[in-house]
């Protein structure tokens, strides 16, 4: 009994060849930007925001990020929009796309588009551990 306690307070940290992952959030709510930077934090990620797309695009070309978590919709440029420049300046750089008003059809555009995953919102804490596991992965054959 004792070790599963011991088990769920160890979390694990997200690194790739030593060092913590950086991932940029881009969404154009505050609110959720804060909420995934604390959860991105919990595994020791070095958390970059965006609060659009354009955003997001320059902060990539700046900060290099090892992977991005972005918003479908936005103002300014959106996801989708800003999922295209990203995979044309930066092929293989793992995105995440989130959405609350995902379709089927918004679905399979981001992941015709190069997007690694799509995540419905609300998502669970199990579903950014496991996009992380994916983007770490990625990132790690990339260096």
């Amino acid at each position: 009994m004792e070790e599963n306690n011991e088990m769920e307070n160890m979390q694990e940290t997200m690194e790739v060849n030593g060092r913590a992952l950086r991932i940029l959030v881009t969404d154009d709510s505050k609110l959720l930007r804060k909420k995934l930077r604390v959860e991105l934090e919990k595994y020791g990620c070095e958390v970059l925001e965006a609060e659009n797309g354009k955003e997001a695009v320059m902060k990539t070309l700046q900060e290099k990020p090892d992977g991005v978590f972005l918003d479908i919709v936005m103002p300014e440029v959106g996801g989708i929009e800003a999922l295209r420049v990203l995979k044309e300046v930066s092929p293989d750089l793992p995105v995440i796309m989130l959405s609350s008003a995902g379709t089927p059809q918004k679905l399979m555009e981001t992941l015709k588009l190069g997007a690694l995953d799509f995540i419905q919102k609300p998502y669970t804490s199990i579903q950014i551990k496991k996009a992380l596991d994916s983007i770490r992965k990625k990132a790690a054959a990339n260096e």
